[in-house]
């Protein structure tokens, strides 16, 4: 069958399981195809296919569901619920989101792009059909990283608890994004790091590798007979304990045992698991070598590497300069939740492997973990997307800012990050940040003004929060030292003030520029400090000139241009300056290039421009002097 042909589930429910099984490789065609070409989600993806597949042949959706953990691994899912027509608009403006998105179908119970939460999600969904006295069956499908975080373990305990008719699919594949870590993983490796154990493998291993063509064909499979073992000697004491009936390992890609499984089980009533066992990247080999790369692609050649990015990024510019500061001093230990990679700690990794941390993916964890190492005298530095971090405010205020904990915090991909769409943008940290007592938010205009920043940070002696976005890095000779509390004035003038903050300081460059070439007078300022404010410069600028205009890539309501507002109404001068705050609504951003996304909430450098102008034709722009 062509997958544009399926508009709904149904349009499978006919097909032998070798007409299935074609499918399932028109279905990676269709994802590696696009992907190469859109960038997304690869890897996951691409191990999830069977399993889509055949629960969508079993079930019938969508009057019952399917919750997936994360979603970067539900292309499939989309394929067999009538979106490969809109396809190839994946991550685009205006096209398809590249996560489940309930705005998007009917098929999409939750819009998704965070962990361990599915469980929570498809108990609460069982909970209330039973109450409803539907016979509707859900169904979790959560990776192996996923049980890292937290929120699982509760839903778990609490759906073995209510006895609630709900399966839970556990993929496991020995892959989050980064490599699983915790006290789990190494439960599941435990018997197999035995040395009686290890003892016999290598003999067996020697023996065969002897005999020239037995040794070829069984000595790799010998890796297979582990990953069975796990299953076998862990689950049935692991997951049952919780009160879930076990089913598995299975074979991940092998419809002919999925679909039978999953018939009966489904029929089961209760809480079950079934463990099933995959390969991310399946079908692609390039991916299948190297799953944690294709994660989350960029374009990509088929069959070939990924084109380097020209230009360094700001996660670039922080990997490099944790790593000098870390040289420097031995105190500093590098935290992160399973983005090594992605948050540009993995020289720091490979440089000091005593002194990093990936505790998986439980940013709360993270967050009190680091001050226990704070509070033994360690310098702990956590790298973390500003959208992640989210997750972990509780901890940030309890055990870090009460408890006065010194604590560097590395927030990246703060502010737009593009394709990845509303539950990726880092948009809030400004607002949720400035609440906290006792930090301090750092927001650097550039390249070098974040390394100073991390300098600064870490000799602080107080919780500091460095924020940065996903983009390349701009280049700018520092005008004024780093202290606390300083504005960096780039230059004084009288026709208006540009506070240009982090990101955003580019953009106010450029049309200082411009607007100075039309003989108007900028006060132009890389304002670095969210929190404290630099209230002398603010009070120099409002002597100056009645027009003041902030720039912050992240929501308006409690953000940067606020807390200037507030400063100025504090001091009586509210009624004799004219402050437009520039920023993102009070909304959820859709998905798009990072680029188009700033110019349809007027934060392009044009739509800056033009507002800019339309304020001087009202008037405002004059003098004081």
């Amino acid at each position: 069958m062509d997958l544009n042909r399926i508009e709904s589930p149904q349009d499978i429910k006919g097909l032998s399981l070798d007409e299935l099984k074609d499918l399932s490789g028109k279905i990676r065609r269709r994802i590696i195809e696009v992907v190469s070409d859109k960038g997304g989600h690869l890897a996951s993806s691409l191990g999830a296919v069977e399993i889509i597949l055949a629960l969508h042949y079993v079930l019938s959706a969508p009057e019952d569901k399917i919750v997936f953990d994360v979603g970067h691994q539900a292309y499939a899912h989309k394929l067999l619920t009538g979106r490969d027509k809109d396809f190839d608009k994946l991550r685009e403006l205006g096209g398809i989101s590249g996560f489940p998105y309930h705005k998007e179908s009917v098929y999409d119970p939750f819009s998704v792009g965070h962990a361990s939460n599915a469980v929570s999600l498809a108990l609460g969904l069982s909970s209330a059909y039973r109450i409803l006295g539907s016979r509707a069956k859900v169904v979790a499908v959560i990776g192996d990283g996923s049980l890292s975080g937290g929120e699982s373990f509760e839903a778990l305990n609490n759906a073995g608890h209510l006895k609630e008719n709900i399966l839970v699919v556990f993929s496991h594949n020995e892959m989050s994004i980064s490599k699983s870590v915790g006290a789990l993983s190494s439960y599941l490796n435990k018997f197999l790091s035995l040395p009686i154990y290890n003892r016999f493998k290598d003999g067996i291993s020697l023996v065969l590798e002897k005999v020239p063509r037995l040794g070829k064909r069984i000595v790799p499979r010998l890796k297979k007979i582990e990953e069975i073992m796990k299953g076998i000697i862990i689950p049935g004491i692991f997951f049952e304990e919780l009160g879930f009936r076990y089913f598995g390992p299975l074979d991940g890609h092998s419809l002919d045992v999925l679909i039978p499984t999953l018939k009966n089980i489904l029929s089961l009533s209760g809480p079950k698991i079934l463990h099933i066992v995959t390969q991310k990247g399946k079908g692609y080999s390039d991916a299948e070598k190297n799953p944690e790369k294709f994660h989350s692609a960029s374009r990509f050649l088929y069959s070939h590497d990924q084109p380097e990015e020209k230009k360094p990024s700001y996660t670039d510019v922080f990997g490099r300069k944790i790593v000098d500061i870390a040289n420097r001093d031995d105190r500093i230990v590098g935290l992160t939740a399973a983005m090594s990679g992605g948050t540009g700690l993995r020289e720091f990794q490979k440089k000091f492997p005593s002194r990093f941390f990936d505790v998986g993916i439980a940013e709360q964890h993270l967050v009190s973990f680091s001050a226990g190492l704070c509070k033994a005298g360690l310098k702990p530095v956590i790298a973390v997307y500003s959208t992640f971090l989210q997750r972990a405010y509780d901890q940030v205020i309890e055990d870090i800012a009460l408890q006065e904990m010194p604590v560097t915090f590395a927030v990246d991909r703060a502010g737009l990050v593009g394709e990845d769409g509303p539950t990726h943008h880092g948009i809030f940290d400004i607002a949720y940040l400035r609440t906290v007592p006792f930090a301090v938010v750092v927001a650097p205009g550039y390249g070098r003004d974040l390394e100073l920043a991390l300098e600064f940070a870490v000799g602080l002696g107080k919780p500091c929060f460095v924020r940065y976005p996903r983009s390349a890095v701009f280049d700018k000779e520092m005008k004024q030292p780093f202290a606390l509390g300083k504005f960096e004035i780039f230059r004084k003038g009288e026709t208006l003030a540009l506070l240009g903050l982090g990101s955003m300081f580019q953009p106010a460059c450029a049309i200082a520029d411009k607007l100075g070439k039309e003989g108007k007078s900028v006060f132009l300022v890389n304002p670095r400090f969210v929190k404290p404010l630099d209230e002398a410069c603010l009070l120099e600028i409002a002597e100056k000139t009645d027009l003041i205009i902030t720039l912050e890539e992240g929501i308006k309501p409690g953000g940067f241009g606020e807390s200037v507002l507030e400063f100025y109404h504090s001091r009586d001068l509210f009624n004799k300056v004219r402050v437009v705050n520039l920023g993102l609504p009070d909304s959820f951003i859709t998905f798009g290039k990072r680029e188009r996304l700033l110019e349809i909430y007027g934060l392009g450098e044009e739509s800056i421009y033009l507002r800019i102008k339309q304020e001087i034709q009202k008037g405002y722009g004059r003098s004081k002097d």
